[in-house]
């Protein structure tokens, strides 16, 4: 009773009911205000930096992890944090986060779809330990920035090697055709080219392009061509004797040929066209064929002159297995069969077909089969191997066409 007069003392007789309670929600604020000011003065200063952007936050959080919390961002595994989610506040700390974004990476024939905290272009390939070569094909800057859902490409670029004519070098390039490489170097294919592999082939490392240059040119020659030989019978000169009555002249002909290149190399030669520049004059000879008596046996020499038409012919050798040859001659004759058979080859407008023909240093021969480069006083003698053949050569020879 005496401890509530005191109270009743502490405040004049005058105040009233409504006073009484200013006074108490004042005293009530001051407790609040200084209650709060406790609480605020027991806070932490943390800087964070979210995504490169700092923030001041005053915090009683007892971790990092929890900071995050109170600001309602979730952390992924994934993120970039420092330090660590379960390092304990301190004032003036300093925390960085940086929120992983996904990135789809297509390298070669392989799509990967990964989180990255990187900031850009240059640090995402570093993080994945990729280095990029000079003739890589990357589908962004180095310097540009990391977006979310964004799609990098690299294409890598490996050796390989290209035989272009007579150049043989190495060359990069990234999987692509080669039809695509040709046109990216400005490499042009002539009508006649050819290439291997084919245009659309996908080159691979350690591939091999090879271009063949062809060029068709054309070739113009003279060549000496052949006088006949012919023969007449004169009574008036003795069995044995001859008499030339006319000198033999060599014509010329203008041959045009046209001849394949390959990287410089002369492959194939085709005549396209022959033309007479002069033609040739014939050797007239005078064959004796008076017969003279034989005083000493008291008997008549009764020798014959040989007949047939002789000619001076310019000749070479063939065999059964040469480029391009069956084996079968024109007439039928199987060559391969009968490798000792004497043949000859002819211009049958020169010397028919069937004829028995004495040639000089071969002996009789059948002329029984003919050639793309047997024209006029020229002959092809059949040989059965080809060092003979070689041997042969090319010769000038006599040759008698009997009848």
């Amino acid at each position: 009773m005496q401890l509530k007069n005191n109270m009743k003392n502490l405040f004049p007789k005058s105040m009233s009911k409504r006073n009484w309670v200013n006074s108490l929600v004042t005293i009530t604020l001051f407790v609040v205000v200084v209650s709060f000011l406790f609480h605020e003065g027991t806070k932490k200063t943390v800087t964070l930096s979210l995504n490169g952007e700092e923030q001041l936050v005053r915090t009683h959080a007892s971790t990092v992890k929890d900071i995050f919390q109170e600001l309602e961002l979730d952390l992924q595994t994934q993120d970039y944090l420092s330090p660590s989610g379960d390092s304990a506040v301190y004032h003036d700390m300093k925390v960085r986060w940086r929120e992983a974004k996904q990135v789809s990476f297509d390298i070669g024939k392989e799509t990967q779809q990964l989180m990255t905290t990187a900031e850009t272009v240059e640090e995402f390939l570093r993080k994945q330990k990729i280095k990029i070569g000079d003739h890589d094909e990357l589908s962004h800057d180095l310097k540009d920035k990391i977006e979310e859902n964004m799609t990098i490409s690299l294409d890598q670029a490996f050796a390989w090697t290209l035989v272009d004519g007579l150049n043989d070098q190495e060359v990069w390039s990234t999987s692509i055709t080669v039809a695509d490489f040709l046109k990216q170097h400005n490499i042009k294919l002539k009508k006649d080219d050819r290439i291997e592999p084919a245009l659309n082939t996908t080159l691979v490392k350690g591939a091999s392009v090879t271009i063949i240059r062809v060029e068709k040119v054309t070739d113009v020659l003279e060549e000496t061509k052949d006088f006949a030989v012919e023969t007449r019978k004169d009574e008036d000169l003795t069995t044995g004797t001859e008499e030339v009555i006319q000198e033999g002249e060599e014509g010329l002909i203008e041959k045009t040929y046209e001849i394949v290149m390959e990287n410089e190399k002369e492959i194939s030669r085709e005549l396209i066209s022959e033309k007479t520049v002069k033609e040739s004059k014939n050797e007239v000879v005078s064959v004796g064929t008076k017969v003279v008596a034989d005083v000493s046996r008291g008997t008549k020499a009764t020798q014959t002159a040989s007949e047939g038409t002789e000619m001076y012919v310019s000749s070479t050798a063939y065999t059964s297995y040469c480029n391009g040859c069956s084996g079968i001659t024109t007439t039928g004759i199987n060559l391969k069969a009968n490798p000792n058979v004497k043949v000859i080859a002819v211009d049958p407008s020169v010397i028919p077909l069937g004829s028995e023909v004495y040639v000089e240093g071969y002996g009789y021969a059948i002329a029984a089969d003919t050639g793309g480069a047997v024209k006029g006083n020229k002959i092809d003698v059949f040989i059965p191997t080809q060092e003979e053949a070689y041997r042969w050569g090319n010769r000038r020879v006599l040759i008698t066409v009997l009848p």
